[in-house]
């Protein structure tokens, strides 16, 4: 009746755990002794390794989903300050090569002169745009903008 010693037998020949050794209630089972005769047995599956256990990782990869869609990310998500999650500097750089990226396409499709473009490059790095379309209206407004035709959509990038 007791097959602890097949177990710990098995165990070892299976290398897993006692807990993961089946052994089923069989007269050949109680009387396996030596580690050949346990090899048999599991052979003839009389004795089995079950399968581990491991963490479901279904969940995860549904909020995974669900986040590249850009869901999930309310305030009620956010843990630490603005420039904690984000750093005010990694923005600057990104906003300010974007604008200055802007200004080279501009001079080198004629639609600024040189001495605009030093111009602006300098309010650039003033901070004076938020962003492409923000520079833009001011060119437009201000009339700097040459070479190109009225109404005409200028790329940006």
């Amino acid at each position: 009746m007791d097959t602890s010693y097949q177990k710990r037998l098995a165990a070892r020949i299976l290398k897993c755990s006692r807990k993961r050794v089946k052994v089923s209630p069989d007269k050949d089972a109680e009387e396996a002794l030596t580690r050949n005769d346990i090899r048999g047995l599991i052979k003839k599956r009389l004795i089995t390794k079950r399968e581990k256990k491991g963490v479901s990782r279904v969940k995860a990869k549904s909020i995974a989903i669900q986040k590249k869609k850009g869901r999930r990310k309310g305030r009620g998500k956010k843990s630490g300050t603005k420039y904690a999650r984000g750093a005010k500097k990694d923005s600057w750089m990104k906003t300010t090569r974007a604008l200055r990226r802007l200004l080279r396409e501009l001079r080198e499709n004629g639609q600024i002169e040189k001495g605009i473009y030093g111009k602006m490059y300098r309010r650039v790095k003033g901070g004076e745009f938020r962003n492409k379309k923000h520079m833009l209206t001011y060119l437009r407004e201000k009339g700097m903008l040459t070479g190109s035709k009225r109404g005409e959509k200028i790329d940006k990038g």
